[in-house]
């Protein structure tokens, strides 16, 4: 179902995003896309570097930011110039919500950190996003997502034992951060509104470090009670049999999850195995984990001698979670992909591009997309007249004088 606008669950909330390519804007995305006026300045000329990344349009603009700088509104500013500060300073002074993703220091070096506004706008909610967090030794370390995965811990479990840690080729570390970001957000907001007509904001104070660390399931708890220190471990998950990634006869690669005691008798059975699926070594996961390399070799074998689909069918029929290992191409032919709603269609320029839903998926007020991300600048005669009540000639002013 469609919601109307005034109906979103962040309709009504005004948030400047300020800084550029990933976890400041991804925050910015989610809060947008369930109906908060996000507001995007951006460097005159240039924009958001992202806006230059990886594949591009026809117009040279990256596919990417159509789709993370969805529903914002862009309006370019100089924020090395004094009058670009004051500019910056007057719209944080109204808004709801800012999102600077700077390294620490920086907005107060523009005089526009939070203490800046205590009593000009007590009610901000001021969320700030950077590598290691605003305090601590490392605070003013430049903090790029592949640095912070490494000391979060990911980099360390991530990967197969006898080659070097695994990256994957997205920006987990990022993303994650932008995650937080949302719900420290949505939370400074709740503790906000639950005030009253006393309704202060705060700090959220998020890094990319910590978001990774959040990841770390019972890896700190192990060590500090055992002395156990997890280590990667490939396509399998320490301690917990059998779940591993197997080969087909086709080539291509199947998940299965079958370490529940009951689902691992089922899928015993379905490979043919019914002296495993009875043995009573194998009867609780410790016992599996003893023998892993064996139930790993006998399900390798298995897949091996069937198609991937029918292999998968078998695994269905049995009852056993599994899955393959899709591609894009495969999640744009996959029924349940569309049934789901999973992509969106947006048009700009005269094209059409699908771009990711973005979730959890609200029954009642959903969020969606309104408009990809716009070109630079697109915005920013509407925002200071609607936003700061500045005039034709005031706008005019300003361009001539390189501010806006």
């Amino acid at each position: 179902m469609q919601a109307e606008e005034s109906d979103k669950p962040l309709a009504g909330i005004t948030v400047i995003e300020l800084g550029q390519l990933l976890a400041g804007p991804f925050c910015g995305q989610m809060l947008a896309y369930f109906g908060a006026d996000v507001i995007k300045v951006e460097t005159p000329g240039s924009g958001d570097q992202l806006r230059g990344w990886r594949v591009l349009d026809d117009s040279g603009t990256s596919y990417w930011w159509r789709s993370l700088a969805r529903n914002k509104r862009s309006v370019t500013i100089d924020l090395n110039t004094d009058r670009g500060q004051n500019l910056v300073r007057e719209m944080l002074k109204r808004a709801d919500v800012v999102i600077e993703n700077f390294r620490p220091g920086k907005m107060e070096s523009w005089g526009m950190g939070p203490d800046d506004f205590s009593e000009t706008n007590p009610s901000l909610v001021y969320t700030r996003i950077s590598g290691y967090g605003q305090t601590g030794p490392y605070s003013s370390k430049p903090g790029y997502a592949s640095a912070c995965e490494a000391m979060g811990g990911f980099r360390h479990v991530n990967g197969f034992p006898d080659r070097p840690p695994v990256r994957p080729n997205l920006s987990i570390g990022d993303t994650l951060a932008g995650m937080h970001a949302v719900i420290g957000t949505l939370l400074a907001l709740m503790q906000r509104q639950s005030k009253g007509a006393d309704k202060t904001g705060q700090v959220v104070d998020v890094s990319i470090l910590e978001s990774v660390y959040n990841l770390m399931e019972g890896v700190v708890p192990e060590y500090s009670g055992a002395g156990v220190q997890r280590q990667p471990s490939g396509s399998t998950l320490t301690g917990i049999v059998p779940t591993n990634t197997y080969r087909c006869r086709d080539d291509r690669y199947v998940v299965i999850g079958g370490n529940g005691n009951s689902i691992f008798k089922r899928l015993m059975v379905a490979a043919g195995r019914e002296d495993l699926a009875n043995d009573e070594r194998l009867a609780e996961n410790a016992g599996r984990v003893e023998h892993e390399d064996e139930i790993d070799q006998v399900l390798q074998d298995w897949a091996l001698q069937h198609e991937s689909k029918t292999l998968l069918q078998l695994l269905q029929q049995a009852e056993v979670p599994s899955a393959p290992i899709y591609s894009v191409e495969d999640m744009f032919e996959d029924e349940h992909f569309r049934e789901r709603g999973m992509f969106e269609k947006v048009e700009y320029e005269g094209k059409t591009l699908e771009v990711p839903a973005l979730h959890p998926r609200l029954v009642k007020t959903p969020g969606g997309t309104k408009w990809a991300g716009p070109t630079l600048g697109a915005h920013t005669d509407e925002v200071l007249t609607q936003f700061l009540h500045y005039s034709e000639d005031d706008i005019l002013e300003l361009r001539e004088a390189g501010v806006v």
